[in-house]
């Protein structure tokens, strides 16, 4: 991940890290997140970089959390981990609320009207490192 910071960094421009997406993994009501491992490696590594960090996993289980089992289940094509378009949809609205979070997002520019609609997601502890 820090070869792909520098590299992008070296051609000037800018590397946004995102954290892995949570799986369909429910434990006491809530999705369970990956902060102890992937999600939270990326958070370190941008950190430690001073790149701007998009907590994902935290973005859409949040929703998932919100929408519970029940809506979120169609969502997936298989047990766990590959969504269908409409959970895709839900995803890339997700990206879109995490980059809008951002104190200096580079991409707002190039959204679409579609993404003008989305707000940003809400604040989420360290999850916006510059």
């Amino acid at each position: 991940m820090r070869k792909y910071i520098d590299d992008t960094k070296a051609k000037d421009a800018t590397p946004i890290v995102c954290s892995v997406i949570p799986r369909k993994i429910w434990k006491d009501g809530k999705i369970v997140r990956n902060d102890h491992d992937y999600a939270g490696w990326a958070r370190e590594v941008a950190t430690q970089e001073g790149v701007p960090f998009v907590d994902l996993n935290e973005i859409i289980a949040a929703r998932y959390d919100a929408m519970g089992p029940a809506a979120v289940n169609p969502l997936f094509g298989d047990e766990h981990t590959h969504t269908t378009r409409a959970g895709a949809e839900l995803n890339a609205e997700c990206v879109i609320a995490g980059l809008k979070a951002l104190r200096n997002d580079p991409l707002a520019q190039f959204f679409s009207a579609k993404a003008a609609t989305v707000k940003p997601a809400e604040p989420i502890s360290a999850a916006q490192v510059s």
